[in-house]
């Protein structure tokens, strides 16, 4: 498995440098530009489309080749498939040889071969990343399937606020929420088992140019391993690398902090904005919000709808799970708290679609989530719920 997680960041740093590609490359700026400005734009492809979509592709195509078989079992929000100016319908892939793939984008992108060409230089080039020490957990890639967001807060990333100034490091909104996010999960009981976040516009260096960083975890039955603990050695699940409220009992709903989405219930910001002396922020992205919770910027992450995605929550799931927290089901275990049960936290499971759903719709999060690194936490926030109708 250590070998895996390796690929999966290696997987990960490529996808970051072709979204930082696409937004510092003059040429494929433009078409960036014009998709922001101009509505009705002759450009066929939808050009932002295309980078989640390659990125969606290079992932598969780099982790099949080193695991051969492995392919099969990657998925994502975005089909490969487009239909140029002339109606040919194109299947983005990444092939062998780099001029080939460009070749194919320029069809794409009815023949523009200078942006072509740039997107398949990211696409194509050797990633190495020194120094990542994962253990020697170990389960079988056969068992595995993988969940890939490409691009999170796509929004944010055609937008491209780079300016746009934190509070207590907390980004609302600005390229800073925009995350690339990798998570393989056990195909036969849907746990996560790793995961990675990418963060490609993570700092602006003095030459006005972007910088990532990336953040991941494995957690595999009893033990865990990430990149956030202070040592290499595995860790046993339910201990975690920082402090945590030692008081057993569920600590004062006032002393939380959490993050919410701006698209939230407004009876959830007001309950939560009255009752979080520690504060309450808003930040664009599933995966920026989780993440702002796996570095120990907030406590929670609170989400009551079921607009996310099993490729939004699987990679950062599988880190808070390797710090000893988890992303739970909001809405089931509000019931089973109602219930008498408070003791049954439902994690969310990432092997089986939503029941008579379509479409992208059968892989979404229907009961809402809330992520979080100590169960006192949570408890203190299906306490706070509990006095609202969701």
């Amino acid at each position: 498995m250590s070998e895996l997680m390796v690929a999966l960041v290696q997987a990960s740093e490529k996808a970051a440098n072709i979204a930082r590609s696409c937004r510092q490359e003059e040429t494929l700026f433009s078409l960036l530009i014009e998709e922001k400005k101009n509505d009705n734009r002759k450009v066929s492809a939808d050009f932002k489309t295309l980078a989640d979509v390659l990125v969606q592709e290079v992932i598969k195509h780099d982790i099949g080749k080193r695991f051969p078989g492995l392919e099969n079992n990657i998925f994502g929000e975005e089909t490969n498939e487009f239909m140029n100016g002339l109606g040919e319908r194109i299947q983005v892939v990444l092939c062998e040889r780099e001029e080939d793939t460009a070749r194919l984008l320029s069809k794409v992108l009815d023949g523009n071969m200078q942006a072509a060409e740039a997107l398949a230089s990211a696409a194509h080039q050797d990633i190495i990343i020194p120094n990542l020490h994962t253990g020697s957990i170990h389960i079988p890639n056969h068992d595995l399937g993988v969940w890939v967001d490409p691009i999170d807060s796509t929004f944010q990333y055609i937008k491209g606020i780079s300016n746009w100034v934190p509070e207590d490091s907390i980004y609302s909104r600005g390229l800073q929420c925009v995350t690339v996010l990798i998570g393989a999960y056990d195909l036969r009981t849907g746990e996560p088992v790793m995961g990675v976040i990418n963060q490609p516009f993570a700092v602006m260096d003095d030459s006005k140019r972007w910088r990532g960083r990336f953040f991941w975890g494995i957690s595999a039955g009893p033990l865990s391993v990430n990149s956030l603990s202070s040592t290499a050695e595995p860790l046993s699940r339910g201990d975690s690398p920082t402090p945590v409220d030692p008081n057993p009992e569920v600590r004062a709903t006032a002393k939380l902090s959490a993050v919410l989405s701006t698209r939230e219930l407004k009876r959830v910001r007001a309950l939560f904005q009255d009752c979080c002396e520690r504060g309450v922020y808003y930040a664009s992205g599933a995966g920026y919000k989780a993440l702002c919770v796996i570095l120990g910027l907030v406590d929670v992450y609170v989400f009551t709808e079921d607009s996310t995605y099993k490729w939004d929550s699987c990679g950062p799931h599988a880190i808070l799970r390797s710090l000893g927290g988890d992303m739970a089901d909001l809405k089931e275990c509000l019931k089973r708290k109602q219930a008498g049960r408070p003791k049954e936290r439902p994690e969310l499971l990432y092997n089986t679609p939503v029941a008579e759903a379509s479409g992208t719709e059968k892989w979404a999060n229907r009961g809402g989530l809330i992520a979080y690194r100590s169960k006192v936490d949570l408890e203190a926030v299906l306490q706070l719920l509990t006095t609202i109708e969701l």
